[in-house]
């Protein structure tokens, strides 16, 4: 008996017959997948299964990329060449906030409608004999699996066969804290425009784009307590149409807005540990989904798309192409969900952001993402982004990262830190040749400000037998000829300690030994804000510090920071991240205190303070201090971003006066959220929230990413550390690369001959003057 819906039979036997393939699902990834199948190999049955009519469809316009075509038109021209008849370009983005009106060019879109993308489509298959099964509702993937050879579930965010393979599949599915309706305006928008509203609930924001020549999409999102505050919780889609027109009428010029099966709904971001089972793969929204404010869902499936008919092609057996086209696929799709997490992330906290100026709120804006950069928007939009260099404070010519900055006694040459790395190289905590190399040199490399690794307080506060210390008179002595060096060879640049306690974390080995694993031999106690192991079963549980114990860590402190003074560092920072003594008080995971140490938030930062305001009264009052915090633990139960902006306003009212904002490292079980940049996001909200200038730490690997972080006023500091192992003059050589000479990046004066990029290969060969093309009539008169 034949399958429901129409399903071919059983394959004919085995021979030179081409893949019986099933599609369900006929949104443009599976629609296009189809094609290609077929258009690949003619010999190849291929059947589309769509639960709607073909003049359905939901949603409006649909953006595609130059990236994204320029596959397509390698293809398949026909269905490219149908495209570009179709296709609305621009170049603009038009962003409205409080009144000012703010446009950035250059940046190249191209959209279309949804249902003449669908039309396109359906003629493409119809022509290459790919069997359409319109209002056909398809058989279950496990029931197409023993009728064809692949199976291929394009059936969207609700994928009835990722949950019916849910075990195999893996999927996770995070709901998110916007509510938004996708609805149109009978009129085209002459650029992206982006429009802020400040109502008397909350702030609303409009993205809307042309996608025909007397169209447009327009997306309405808002917070959803905004969204029920509002009612619209209570209005059907015409009375949301309604009331979202009347709160944008400007930006609509007084016109309506249509739905079209339109519905308030909260994102959902999909992500599956595995894309296909057996003979069944998961295309497009099945398999991953990514926020529409970078346009992404379409896109994606039209490149899953061509991936899977390429990889189906190139390999012999079906297991190999699937692994191939997961393999090829899944790093890009990861890539595109990171950006799109931070651009949703940004939309999500945009009531952060209103009080920036308004062309910072623009560039803001405009590189939430991260896929656009300051370089990359100056090769867009240079005058635009000369605008706003100059309203961040940037002389001509200068990067807004070799702009000074100012804390307390304290100009810092230029915005970049070497941030803090731990070098395990010091003998009973003793810095010696490796530790004035190491810092001598970064100090050379221009950074504005050079960081010690953790400098600890005590013997058995240090994490390994290699750490540094301050707690002898030689240690003292040794340091002091390290600031001597970069204060004497390289003028205009700060150095700074950092000082902490390893607490739990203590007495392991090297990290190329074993990071975080117990010495064979030669322990010593360790002491933490409670008796928790950081590693349970394998690490030293530690003993929890008594009132005695809290006033020998607090002098401890006290003494090192005298022996600071003595030694010349111009910048204190207190750790007070990453698990270690004092980061210990601060996270609930980690303090199980029921003294007046533990407990609620207020309770738990009590040591922490009390050992800031010790050190604070002993370092000199010009001198800056800035103190490290995790902003989240990347666990359960653990830190909140509410409560790292909590910490942080604490320490500023005690006299702090930056925060380096870092994570996790707290609890062995974290998962966190890697990628370029990640933690600054952290950073960005405590210097919103809170108004104190803030160091952005982590995965910052590049001088465009330093430039956008500032300009976009995200953080005031930039702290980037593997670079600088990979290349202690990273800083000068960032200057060079944007050809900046000024006084942010002074080259030492043995190295000015190297000043200037080297030359990578010849350029004194003749340029190319005449074609190969056949010469043409002589010009009139000759």
């Amino acid at each position: 008996m034949r399958p429901p819906g129409g399903a071919p039979g059983p394959p004919p036997p085995a021979g030179d017959r081409g893949l019986r393939v099933a599609v369900i699902g006929g949104g443009p990834g599976g629609l296009y997948a189809a094609a290609l199948l077929k258009r690949l190999d003619p010999r190849r049955d291929v059947t589309v299964w769509e639960r709607n009519a073909p003049d359905d469809t939901f949603g409006f316009g649909v953006v595609l990329s130059d990236e994204t075509l320029g596959g397509i038109a390698h293809a398949d021209p026909v269905v490219h060449a149908a495209l570009q008849e179709e296709f609305v370009r621009w170049d603009g983005i038009d962003i409205v906030h409080r009144g000012h009106h703010q446009s950035s060019g250059g940046h190249g879109f191209a959209a279309l409608g949804r249902r003449r993308l669908l039309e396109i489509l359906h003629r493409r298959c119809a022509s290459l004999g790919v069997r359409l099964l319109f209002s056909t509702p398809a058989p279950s993937a496990a029931e197409l699996a023993g009728t064809h050879d692949l199976v291929i579930a394009a059936d969207g965010v609700h994928s009835a066969t990722r949950a019916a393979h849910a075990d195999v599949f893996g999927p996770r599915i995070t709901s998110h804290r916007c509510r938004y309706i996708w609805l149109s305006a009978g009129f085209a928008f002459s650029a992206f425009r982006f429009e802020i509203a400040e109502t008397e609930h909350g702030v609303m924001q409009l993205h809307g784009y042309p996608y025909a020549a007397d169209a447009s999409t327009v997306i309405v999102e808002m917070r959803e307590e905004v969204w029920r505050d509002a009612g619209f919780d209570r209005l059907d889609e015409r009375e949301s149409a309604a009331r979202c027109a009347k709160i944008f009428a400007e930006a609509l010029d007084g016109r309506p807005l249509r739905g079209n099966s339109s519905a308030w709904t909260a994102f959902r971001t999909v992500v599956n540990d595995r894309w296909s089972h057996g003979r069944t793969v998961l295309l497009g929204d099945a398999a991953h989904t990514a926020h529409f404010s970078i346009g992404s869902g379409t896109k994606l499936a039209v490149e899953d798309a061509l991936a899977l008919a390429a990889c189906v092609g190139e390999h012999p057996d079906l297991p190999a192409a699937l692994a191939a086209y997961e393999s090829e696929r899944r790093p890009v799709v990861e890539s595109t969900q990171r950006a799109a997490a931070a651009s949703l992330r940004w939309f999500e906290d945009l009531g952060r952001h209103l009080g920036q100026p308004p062309r910072q709120f623009a560039f803001n804006l405009l590189t939430r993402s991260r896929r656009v950069t300051h370089a990359n928007l100056r090769l867009r939009d240079a005058a635009f982004t000369d605008t706003v260099e100059r309203e961040f404070g940037c002389p001509p010519g200068t990067p807004p990262m070799f702009t000074p900055f100012r804390l307390r006694g304290l100009t810092l040459r230029n915005r970049v830190v070497v941030s803090p790395m731990d070098m395990y190289s010091a003998e009973d905590g003793l810095p010696g040749d490796f530790h004035l190399v190491h810092l001598g040199a970064r100090a050379l490399g221009g950074a504005g400000l050079v960081m010690t690794e953790m400098v600890c307080v005590s013997p058995e506060g240090r994490i390994t037998p290699g750490c540094t210390g301050l707690y002898t008179d030689a240690h003292t002595a040794a340091w002091r000829r390290v600031t001597d060096f970069v204060h004497g060879q390289a003028p205009g640049t700060a150095v700074g300690i950092q000082l902490g306690h390893s607490g739990g974390k203590g007495s392991t080995r090297r990290m190329w030994e074993g990071m975080d694993q117990p010495l064979e031999h030669g322990n010593w106690p360790l002491t933490a804000a409670s008796a928790l192991p950081y590693l349970p079963g394998v690490g030293q549980t530690p003993r929890e510090l008594d009132a005695a114990g809290l006033d020998a860590v607090r002098e401890q402190f006290a003494a090192a920071t005298r022996r600071a003074v003595e030694s010349g560092f111009d910048l204190l920072e207190l750790h007070c991240a990453h698990g270690y003594l004092l980061s210990g008080f601060l996270s609930p995971l980690t303090n199980r205190r029921t003294d007046a140490y533990g407990g609620s938030l207020r309770a738990r930062l009590r040591f922490p303070l009390e050992v800031f305001d010790t050190v604070r009264e002993i370092w000199p009052d010009d001198r800056p201090m800035t103190v490290r915090l995790s902003a989240t633990d990347w666990a359960d139960g653990g830190t909140t971003a509410e409560d790292a902006v909590a910490f942080a306003r604490a320490f500023a009212e005690h006299g702090a006066d930056a925060v380096d904002v870092s994570t996790g490292q707290v609890v062995a079980g974290e998962r966190p959220e890697y990628g370029r940049s990640y933690q600054t996001p952290f950073a960005d909200r405590i210097r919103a929230e809170t108004g104190v200038p803030v160091v952005a730490v982590g995965a910052i690997s590049s001088w465009d990413d330093v430039n956008s972080i500032l300009l976009a006023g995200r953080a005031d500091l930039c702290a980037v550390g593997r670079p600088h192992l990979y290349d202690p003059q990273w800083t000068l050589h960032a200057a060079a690369e944007q050809g900046y000479r000024g006084e942010g990046a002074v080259w030492p004066p043995p190295y000015r001959a190297g000043s200037r990029t080297p030359p990578t290969g010849r350029t004194d060969a003749p340029r190319p003057r005449l074609g190969l093309t056949a010469p043409g009539p002589p010009p009139p008169g000759r």
